[in-house]
């Protein structure tokens, strides 16, 4: 098995913008869009949202008039929301980690992602047949019947969230049963470092990936375990929490997707997950920009005096002055009343400039605390909510 996938993981930075463009511009065409000049571009168009999916779908299902083709299956996720699916090679670009995660020809992959309704289970399997692997198609549950099976197959691989592995081998010490587990591919849940070492110390090499059910693969980890390298089909962009403006790079903020499949062009899909940009390229050779992996969730959406917060909102209100150059809405206690602070990144001297503002686009009056340019920490959060709920 050769150490990278395919030519397209190693190209320079130069080469893979330029297909990138060429690649999104066919995306936009779909849409009636006119053709960028550039990939900063796609800051100028409207962040797609789930919320915004789930309206659509209701309007016209099941897709919600998106510009799908080749499509073999719809699957079901929380919302409701329905995602296509094709049998087209690796259609979810899930073959890339899974070749990253050393698992390819003469290897057994016992895939225990859910294959009812939501798509886990087909995204892995077909990556699982784009490296020449065979497929267990466990799913989820029935834990003293997988670790029979993984025996009896004499399975090699896993995929499925981190911690079910860890279930399957404990019951197989159990019931006396040996496997030969040796590499696993995880995603769905957070991979702890002390549950990565337990595998570590079970002789598993167990790396994580970033995928959703829209959008298949995203980012994955290589042997180096130095953040996670975007697959080469999708843009990414970092952006503030509540609207579609890139943050700087390094710094915190909402994971936007636009996809290159074809089949399903999704256009600045914002996942709600929080990440920044690492500088640099991995040692492990792959060229492609890395994120830190999940952050956290940009919905911030906090309940102050019994009224919803919303990141949109500290958008808005940033927008309305132009002196503001960021703002963060701090929640806090004071004996049993909650206390609304606003703290503004500006030069300007004077609160009271923008206390109706904040009660207008806000709906809730607070004090306004107002912080030198770059006073404000780069962490991501536009609503910071600091009570306890002990």
């Amino acid at each position: 098995m050769s150490t990278y996938f395919d030519a397209l993981e190693t190209r320079s930075r130069d080469a893979r913008e330029a297909a990138q463009l060429e690649a999104v511009n066919t995306q936009l065409a779909k849409y009636g869009i006119d053709r960028l000049e550039t990939l900063a571009g796609l800051a100028g168009l409207p962040v797609l949202r789930k919320s915004d999916l789930v309206a659509m779908q209701a309007a016209q299902p099941p897709f919600g008039g998106l510009p799908v083709s080749n499509i073999a299956h719809v699957f079901q996720s929380p919302g409701p929301i329905y995602e296509p699916g094709g049998i087209s090679h690796d259609w979810w670009r899930m073959g890339r980690f899974l070749n990253a995660a050393g698992i390819g020809p003469g290897d057994i992959v016992q895939n225990c992602f859910g294959y009812h309704l939501t798509p886990a289970g087909m995204i892995f399997e077909s990556g699982a047949r784009a490296v020449g692997a065979m497929v267990l198609p466990a799913g989820t549950g029935q834990t003293e019947l997988q670790a029979r099976a993984a025996m009896d197959v004499g399975a090699t691989a896993y995929a499925g969230t981190p911690d079910y592995l860890k279930l399957i081998l404990e019951k197989a010490d159990a019931m006396g049963l040996s496997l030969k587990i040796t590499r696993a591919a995880v995603g769905g849940g957070a991979l702890f470092p002390s549950l990565r070492q337990y595998y570590v110390d079970r002789g598993i090499q167990c790396l994580q990936c970033y995928a959703t059910a829209d959008l298949g693969n995203v980012a994955y980890e290589s042997p180096a375990m130095e953040g996670m390298i975007l697959d080469e089909h999708v843009i990414v962009e970092i952006v503030t929490p509540g609207t579609g403006d890139p943050v700087a790079e390094g710094e915190v903020g909402e994971i936007v997707v636009t996809s290159l499949n074809p089949d399903y062009p999704l256009i600045r899909f914002a996942t709600g997950d929080l990440s920044a940009v690492l500088p640099g390229e991995s040692p492990c050779g792959r060229t492609n920009t890395r994120i830190k992996g999940w952050m956290g969730r940009a919905d911030q959406t906090t309940k102050i005096k019994g009224m919803f917060v919303r990141p949109e909102q500290v958008a808005q209100l940033v927008a309305k002055h132009d002196e503001i150059a960021r703002a963060r809405v701090v929640a806090t206690r004071e004996g049993e009343m909650d206390m609304m602070t606003v703290r503004i990144e500006t030069e300007a001297g004077d609160p009271a400039a923008f206390e109706g503002s904040v009660a207008e686009v806000l709906k809730l009056k607070g004090k306004v605390e107002l912080v030198p340019p770059g006073a404000l920490p780069r962490d991501g959060l536009v609503i910071e909510d600091q009570r306890s709920y002990d």
